[in-house]
């Protein structure tokens, strides 16, 4: 059985640009991760959400200039 999904509204939000920057190194779906974010504040949930954690992708920590290991 297919169950329908809501219709999502578009919606045009300003934010502080080192904000984008922060959530584009997070995930590349950064709607999804803006929407759980805003669902688990409503929430008042603390913890994080699984799909938040499953939409944020994983980058390694990249070391500052000079300290690279040959």
């Amino acid at each position: 059985m297919n169950e329908s999904q809501p219709e999502k509204v578009e919606l045009c939000i300003q934010l502080d640009p080192e904000l984008i920057e922060q959530i584009n190194h997070l995930t590349n779906n950064p709607s999804k991760t803006i929407e759980v974010a805003v669902r688990q504040w409503l929430k008042g949930g603390s913890n994080r959400d699984d799909e938040l954690a499953r939409s944020l992708v994983r980058n390694p920590p990249i070391p500052p200039r000079g300290e690279w290991n040959d």
